[in-house]
């Protein structure tokens, strides 16, 4: 594995030929970001290239996507996006594990799996070292790009308002607004942030009620259980915005939400609130992600599940 600059990302991208570009499953907007503006950079350089995630674009990303229908072909370069392990890849990992030519990611705790490496574990997302890259490119931004970058921003820093929106994220978010004015980022901000089904609204009225509260307040347990999503009519997909309400209640250090992709599989997201490291914890347990945002996948009982969380939560805190 070789560790690539700006500089040297952006002259191996224009090289490239008939890519795949791979984002990891149960994709955010940093992720869809990322590679459908990946994919439109391609597209401007004359390069064929496909985005492929294990699990479908949810419906709120959809105005992200090309209105061109993607092309069937054997690649000849794979491409990976705010990706920083293989087991992200899900079923994927069969047909593209240790065939990775180039990453491009913002993860800490990044494993190296790719024949070269672009991460910059400082930047607020993936999108943010994408926007570096696209202007030593020279690249024409247009409306498609900069709405995948600025969602993909806009989504890793909770709408700015995380620790992790570097001075460079408001820059780059600020340059993008002055040169498509036009673009309703308000708009793109509510639906990321704001609009909420009533059937979401409904599983969230029932997390809140089921919260657990452990170590004198300051960890939070959430479940958002198969059960539930069934009960109101919702995949599990959808439950993606609502790993932040652990970490609503006054006091908490860290919270952590369980989701149910299927039974007895459970899909953990922990936030830290301040000085905890999420990433260390997550990583002893199989995961990783950033200080403050990190998660891993547990199989186990419910009562495995909490006692193991607790266990490596207990030390942090």
């Amino acid at each position: 594995m070789k560790e690539l600059t700006i500089q040297e990302t952006a002259e191996m991208l224009q090289k490239l030929e008939d890519v795949h570009i791979l984002i990891h499953r149960t994709p955010d907007g940093d992720c869809i970001g990322s590679g459908y503006s990946l994919q439109a950079v391609f597209r401007q350089l004359g390069i064929r290239s496909k985005v492929l995630c294990d699990d479908p674009i949810p419906k709120r990303f959809h105005f992200l996507l090309p209105e061109e229908p993607e092309e069937d072909f054997e690649p000849k370069y794979v491409v990976s996006v705010d990706l920083a392990e293989e087991a992200l890849f899900g079923s994927l990992k069969e047909i593209y594990g240790g065939r990775v030519n180039l990453c491009i990611d913002h993860h800490i705790s990044n494993q190296k799996y790719s024949e070269y490496l672009m991460c910059e574990p400082d930047a607020s997302s993936a999108c943010e070292v994408l926007y570096k890259i696209y202007r030593v490119m020279g690249i024409r931004f247009t409306e498609q790009i900069a709405k995948c970058l600025y969602t993909g921003i806009a989504t890793d820093t909770g709408c700015f308002k995380y620790s992790c929106a570097t001075p460079e994220a408001h820059i780059f978010t600020a340059e993008m607004m002055r040169e498509f004015p036009h673009i309703r980022y308000d708009l793109i901000n509510r639906e990321m942030f704001t609009v909420k089904s009533r059937a979401q609204l409904q599983v969230e009225i029932e997390m809140f009620r089921n919260m657990e509260f452990y170590f004198n307040g300051k960890v939070t347990l959430v479940w958002a259980m198969l059960d539930i999503c069934e009960k109101n009519g919702i995949t599990i997909g959808e439950m993606e915005g609502l790993t932040t309400l652990s970490t609503q209640p006054e006091g908490v250090q860290v919270g952590i939400t369980v989701r149910e992709p299927k039974r007895g599989f459970y899909k953990i997201s922990m936030r830290s609130t301040d000085s905890v490291n999420v990433a260390e914890i997550c990583q002893k347990l199989g995961g990783g992600g950033h200080v403050k945002a990190a998660g891993c996948t547990i199989s186990g009982t419910t009562d495995e599940i909490r006692q193991t969380l607790l266990k490596a939560v207990e030390s942090a805190i």
